[in-house]
Formats: structure tokens, sequence, C-alpha cells
């Protein structure tokens, strides 16, 4: 699992250890349900943002060789955390690619060039559709 080894490789304490695998937990016991984790990867996300940008800055080093120290541990390492948001995109192909066959998509394709192409109505004065 990428959590022990990721917090393995840091030598971080089983504290950060016990919260990885709380926050792993409750992802897997909202497996299904995308609004339940859609809400946690909200939380992880604003979490890491109020870290970062309060207690982190905060912290950061006041001297030469702490900055180095410091700078050494990002490239060594992994670089600097990050969470990556998926692009509104991805999230429609990926939706795609689980609900739509080839041949649905390519005739929802037809149709919407068909209907691009097509002449636009002109009502008279009074119809109505």
């Amino acid at each position: 699992m990428y959590i022990n080894t990721e917090l393995k490789q840091q030598g971080n304490n089983l504290r950060l250890e016990t919260i990885a695998l709380k926050v792993y937990s409750e992802a897997k016991n909202c497996q299904g349900n995308s609004l339940a984790l859609l809400a946690l990867l909200r939380l992880l996300e604003g979490l890491h943002r109020e870290i970062r940008d309060s207690l982190f800055l905060e912290s950061l080093p006041s001297n030469r060789q702490a900055l180095y120290t410091l700078l050494k541990n990002i490239e060594e390492e992994g670089g600097w955390p990050y969470i990556h948001r998926l692009k509104l995109q991805s999230l429609l192909e990926n939706l795609a690619e689980n609900t739509f066959t080839e041949l649905e998509i390519e005739k929802n394709t037809q149709s919407l060039v068909e209907c691009e192409s097509s002449q636009p109505l002109s009502l008279k004065q009074g119809e109505i559709l």
C-alpha cells in the first residue's frame, strides 16, 4: 500500500501512519459513493491548504543551514507535496468510457454534427412550436 511505503520512506512516526490509515479506511468505507469520496477529497485539500498556508509557512527556516536541510529533504524524499485536481474534461472522458460504448459515442457525435449543420428554424409571428 502506498501509504505505508511513503510514511516509512519519509521516516514519519506512528501518529502520522495512524492518521493515514484512518483516512484510507474512511475512503474504503465510502467506496462506491462518489459524493462521500468527493467530500473526503475536499476535506483533505482544505487541510493541505490550511497547513501549508499557515503552519508550514511559519515554520520555514531562518538560516541557510536549515534551508539547505529542508531543500535536501524535498529533493531526496519526493518533492513538494501537491494535491492533484482531476480536470472536468478528464472526469467526463472517464465517465464516457465507463458509460457509453464507442458506437454510442460515435452515434451521439454524429447527431450533434447533424444538428449543428441543419438550417435554423424560422417561425412566423404567432407560431408556437
